[in-house]
């Protein structure tokens, strides 16, 4: 049964039906998202953190990918958008980084330790970062300490 399972992949690929390096012809890769933890990290009142979009073929002038990063308690509620620090491309800094589109780079995000929409301080505990890219998602945890 092994045998019949390699002899049709040689088969496959001699044919030339499914490229050599792995990926279907027009389908679109995937970002790859990379994410350094917080800093400082507890926190109080404020942090930010540094993250990548990061394609193998990706290029100068490549594409744009929607990014949303967010901030969450641990029941999953809202707390905040972190706002993009320093700005990059067409993109201003201070922007809330929600729907935002970006070119592969790399960025940080600052949050000021508030609860979004208000000038009230979060409270102290643990809060997850959810860093969305075209649907892939990464997490980190991060802790403010009052």
């Amino acid at each position: 049964m092994r045998f019949r399972a390699s002899a049709l992949a040689v088969l496959v690929l001699a044919l030339g039906l499914m490229p050599r390096d792995g990926f279907a012809q027009g389908i679109a890769q995937k970002p790859v998202i990379g994410t350094k933890q917080n800093y400082p990290n507890p926190f109080n009142p404020e942090t930010r953190a540094e993250f990548t979009i990061d394609l193998a073929t990706c290029a100068a002038g490549g594409p744009l990918h929607r990014v949303s990063v967010t901030i969450y308690n641990l029941l999953m509620q809202r707390v905040a958008i972190p706002v993009l620090q320093g700005g990059a491309g067409s993109v201003a800094g201070g922007q809330p980084l929600d729907h935002v589109l970006l070119p592969c780079g790399q960025y940080t995000w600052y949050w000021n330790g508030n609860y979004q929409g208000t000038l009230k301080e979060a409270a102290s505990g643990v809060y997850l970062v959810i860093i969305d890219v075209d649907g892939q998602k990464a997490t980190k945890k991060i802790m403010n300490a009052k």
